[in-house]
This record gives structure tokens, C-alpha cells and sequence, in this order.
């Protein structure tokens, strides 16, 4: 046989598929996937926009798409038969027409919907207007055509899949504090390089300063661990506090200071002056990597979140309150 590229019948039968099928598309909040949905006619004596259609409820459903409402289409045609006058003197309306009710009736109307509403439809005739009558009845048979449809469709497949194919890239968006962006990203990008290489997840944040977080990965438990970083650095968990003395674990070693974990994912600069009553010549003189260390949160940036440790103050009120018999007040790393 020919074969060609889409000509105008493919084209516009695939622009009413798709207007019809967009309605009941989740919100991107809600599924951030782009769906492509792939028709293939090889053969038809019927409505191939309307099987495409129900094919892609199908195929939606199958792919675990969280579409709003499950849709179906049908084609609804019509007989006529003329007065003297040129009015029409008898007609019927026919349901899902086959191909010589296509060729010999005086209409082709297609419609697209749910149980509840239409989401899309087109009208061809080949008679001079439509009276209300008719269209009525069309609408109403092809509204009763559908939910049968439905019935058949959903029999098979009732909703759609729980998870998506083990092959899907897995997509999550989040939503944090946008005041919190500068503590997801660390000092340089430190923090979100961690996550991403500890998770193997790629994250991203979005350019507006809206606090939306998107979450991509290849399998569903690097994802889980990605979220849960995040959710524990940005969430509505605990935070260094500001005049609270914490124990935590030297995560970093600078020519400026050492980085301090006093919470799980939440870490501060201790700079090198505020290692030691003492001059401090180097860094490595005092702490050692992933040594164990006492000190207190002397201030907070409110633009960047970024959190100034000092250890010589924590020691000092600590050697105080043990002179003064008081028990120290650390905070251990959970």
C-alpha cells in the first residue's frame, strides 16, 4: 500500500483526541511527567478519534496515570429523509456508525466525556443546519453510548495503576519554605551536592523562588531517601537554635574553620577563631574529621540560613557550669 506521512484526516482526528483527553489530565503539582500517547489505526469501519481515545483511557490507566475521571468517546451518525419543501420530514439518529452510514448519512458527530460532562466534540454535515431536536437526541444517545462504554472499560481496568512502570524515571515535586532554599543548597552548593551523591537522586529547584523542589530518579528508594533528606533539613523538624549549645560530628576541615553536623542534615562554620582561647594556626592543630565536638550557635543568617558556631564559647560556659555544679546543657546528634 501507500504510504505517506499524516495528512489532514490524521492531523485533525488527533487534535480532537487530544482536546478531548487534556481536560481530565492531573494538574502538574500532582503528576510532573510529560505523556505522550501513541494511536496506531491499521484497520476501521467505525470512529478511529473516538477508539483512540478510548484507547488512551486505557493505556493512561494502565500507566498509572492519576487522570480525573476515566472518558470514552462515540460517533453518533444520521438518516434523513426530505419533504417537498426541503424540510426534513423523517430522520434517526444512529449510534457508533460504521463506515457506509459514514459515506451515506447526513452527519458524523462525535463526542467526548465522562460520566458527568463532555470534554470535547465535533460536528460534520452534509445537510444545510442541525434543528435543536436532533442534536439533542444525539447528545443524549451518545451520552448513554459512553457510559456503557465506561462500563466495559472500567470493567477491565477500574483505575489507574498504583505505581508506575519499574522502567519510569521517578518525578516528585515538594514544596518548602522559600526563606530555606540557602540552607537546601548549602554553603557552594555543599548541602545539595551531598544529597544528590549520598541519594543518587537529581534535584532542582525552581528559579522562582517559589520554595518548589523537584525530586527526579531513577527507582523509587533513592527517591524516598532524597525526600526524606530534604524534608529533615528544610521540614518542620528540629533546627539549630540560636544561644543552644550542641554536640555534633566535624563533617569538614577548611583553612577557615571546620563544619559542624549538630542536627542530622543541619551544620554550621566554626571559625578557626573560635576553636581555642588560644591562636590557632591551623585548622587540623584542634579537630580531627569526624571527631566528636561541643559548641554553641552564636548566630544565624536570616537571608542564607547559615549557622556560626563557636566552640571556645561552648567550652567556657560548660568549664563554668561545671565550677557552678550545673549539669551542661548539650544536645547530642540524634
Amino acid at each position: 500500500g501507500r504510504f505517506t506521512g499524516p495528512g489532514r484526516r490524521e492531523i485533525g482526528h488527533g487534535a480532537l483526541a487530544e482536546r478531548s483527553l487534556v481536560p481530565v489530565l492531573p494538574p502538574e503539582d500532582v503528576f510532573p511527567y510529560s505523556i505522550r500517547v501513541v494511536s496506531e489505526i491499521m484497520a476501521s469501519n467505525g470512529s478511529t478519534s473516538m477508539a483512540s481515545l478510548c484507547g488512551g483511557c486505557l493505556s493512561l490507566l494502565d500507566a498509572g496515570v492519576p487522570i480525573i475521571a476515566p472518558f470514552a468517546g462515540i460517533s453518533c451518525g444520521l438518516m434523513t429523509e426530505n419533504a417537498p419543501d426541503g424540510s426534513i420530514a423523517k430522520w434517526v439518529t444512529i449510534t457508533d456508525i460504521l463506515g457506509e452510514e459514514d459515506h451515506f448519512g447526513d452527519m458524523d458527530f462525535k463526542v467526548a466525556g465522562t460520566t458527568k460532562g463532555i470534554t470535547g466534540f465535533q460536528l460534520d454535515l452534509k445537510i444545510n443546519g442541525l434543528p435543536f431536536e436532533i442534536a439533542r437526541t444525539a447528545i443524549m444517545q451518545a451520552r448513554e453510548a459512553r457510559i456503557e462504554i465506561l462500563k466495559v472499560m472500567l470493567a477491565s481496568l477500574p483505575a489507574p495503576r498504583k505505581d508506575l512502570s519499574q522502567y519510569a524515571p521517578r518525578i516528585q515535586t515538594i514544596q518548602i519554605d522559600p526563606e530555606k532554599i540557602g540552607l537546601l543548597i548549602g554553603p557552594g552548593g555543599k548541602t545539595i551536592r551531598r544529597i544528590t551523591e549520598t541519594t543518587g537522586a537529581q534535584i532542582d529547584i525552581a528559579e522562582d523562588d517559589s520554595g518548589k523542589v523537584f525530586i527526579y530518579s531513577n527507582n523509587a528508594d533513592a527517591m524516598n531517601r532524597a525526600v526524606q533528606e530534604i524534608d529533615a533539613l528544610c521540614g518542620g523538624g528540629s533546627q539549630i537554635e540560636m544561644g543552644k549549645i550542641y554536640t555534633g560530628r566535624v563533617t569538614g576541615i577548611k583553612e577557615f574553620g571546620c563544619f559542624v553536623e549538630c542536627l542530622p542534615g543541619k551544620e554550621g562554620l566554626v571559625h578557626i577563631s573560635e576553636l581555642a582561647d588560644f591562636r590557632v594556626r591551623r585548622t587540623e592543630d584542634v579537630v580531627t574529621m569526624g571527631e566528636s565536638i561541643t559548641v554553641k550557635c552564636v548566630g544565624i543568617d536570616e537571608r542564607s540560613g547559615k549557622v556560626r558556631l563557636s566552640r571556645q564559647v561552648a567550652m567556657a560556659e560548660l568549664e563554668a557550669q561545671k565550677q557552678a555544679g550545673a549539669a551542661p546543657a548539650e544536645a547530642p546528634v540524634q
